[in-house]
C-alpha cells in the first residue's frame, strides 16, 4: 500500500472526502516527524512506538576501493511494533 492508497482507504473507512483524508494523513505524518525532530517519542498504544536512535561515528570501508572511511554520527528514526499490531499480523 502506498500513500495514495492509504489516503483512499482512510477516506472510505471514515466517510471523508479524499482531500480531507489527505489533510488528516499528512497532519499525522507531520506531527510524528516534528515530535521525532524535537527528540520526543511517539507512543500509539496498540500500534507501536516511534523513537530516535543515536548512531555513533564509526569507521567503515568503501566497497569499491576497500579504503577506510569515516561514517558520521547520526540520528535514525526507529519504529517498534506494539502488541495489537503484532497480533493483527499474526
Amino acid at each position: 500500500m502506498n500513500k495514495n492508497e492509504l489516503i483512499g482507504a482512510v477516506a472510505e473507512s471514515c466517510g471523508l472526502s479524499k482531500t480531507d483524508a489527505s489533510n488528516a494523513v499528512e497532519g499525522v505524518f507531520d506531527s510524528i516527524q516534528k515530535a521525532l525532530a524535537n527528540g520526543d517519542e511517539v507512543r500509539l498504544v496498540g500500534f507501536g512506538t516511534f523513537s530516535v536512535a543515536k548512531r555513533k561515528a564509526s569507521t567503515g570501508r568503501n566497497p569499491r576501493t576497500g579504503e577506510p572511511m569515516e561514517i558520521k554520527a547520526s540520528n535514525q528514526p526507529k519504529f517498534k511494533a506494539g502488541k495489537g499490531l503484532k497480533d493483527a499480523v499474526n
